[in-house]
């Protein structure tokens, strides 16, 4: 017989120091992104810092496809609702792009200075917004505490209008944490501040999706075992609400290098993510 227990959350949410060489990341991504975007504004197909919010952070970048847009991607950055901004992933939109997608890509206010919960309704503001200037389907994806964001919008206490909600064809969480009480015990709590009240209000994994809502939960194999966990267990917990659910461990793949076949039109996580 074998039991589990988590005694130290610290350790089961880092990621860097349990990844060869992981201290490359965020610096790895850059220079790609910086490049991607230099191409995209000579081609007159990046429209960058756009408002959505008063806020010094809400604004997204957005990246038009050659001709016509057949819809819009919005891609929601990680880095535990704490650090990074928009302007590491450009890059990744190279996949949905090549398939004639518009893609966003907003940053948001970071915690302390904000609740996470305000986050959320920051995403829906930016994703409303971005509707709004690109026609058709949309798909949302997001990393790590993007993860979270994405599937915070298609839950029953969306911040996204009727309208909006309707237009959503497909969502992708990677690595996404859909469970915000384990966080709780972390150091991170420190500048997080997740009470058990936003926790039951804002994870995912406790509320009930929209109805017919389409979710890929896909995380890498070789990720920490609370992250294969939360990809799991949204995917678990939203079947047995009616959602179509599917749940991918890429094999070999860690935090930082599951989100890299957003960067390829032919990479399964970019076709799975145009499906539908």
């Amino acid at each position: 017989m074998f039991f589990h227990q988590v005694t130290d959350f610290d350790d089961a949410y880092a990621n860097g120091p349990n990844i060869a060489r992981g201290e490359r990341w965020p610096a790895q991504w850059i220079e790609p992104a910086e490049q991607f975007r230099k191409v995209l504004e000579a081609q007159s197909r990046a429209k960058l810092d756009q408002p959505y919010g008063e806020r010094p952070r809400n604004r997204f970048d957005l990246f038009l496809p050659e001709g016509r847009a057949k819809g819009l991607v919005v891609y929601i950055h990680g880095g535990f609702w704490l650090r990074l901004d928009k302007s590491f992933w450009s890059h990744l939109a190279a996949g949905p792009l090549a398939h004639g997608h518009a893609v966003a890509m907003p940053s948001y206010t970071l915690c302390p200075d904000i609740r996470i919960s305000g986050i959320v309704q920051e995403i829906g503001a930016a994703v409303e917004k971005a509707a709004s200037l690109i026609e058709g389907p949309i798909r949302l994806t997001g990393h790590s505490a993007g993860g979270h964001l994405a599937t915070r919008m298609v839950t029953a206490t969306s911040p996204l209008s009727e309208a909006t909600r309707t237009r959503i064809a497909n969502t992708v969480s990677i690595a996404g944490v859909h469970d915000l009480r384990p966080m709780m015990r972390t150091a991170m709590n420190a500048d997080l501040k997740i009470d058990e009240a936003e926790a039951l209000t804002e994870s995912p994994a406790l509320l009930r999706p929209l109805e017919n809502v389409r979710v890929t939960c896909w995380v890498g194999g070789a990720e920490r075992a609370e992250f294969r966990r939360q990809n799991a267990l949204l995917a678990n917990m939203w079947t047995g609400l009616g959602a179509v659910t599917s749940c991918v461990e890429e094999p070999d793949r860690h935090h930082f290098g599951v989100i890299d076949g957003l960067a390829y039109p032919d990479h399964a996580l970019t076709r799975t993510l145009l499906t539908g």
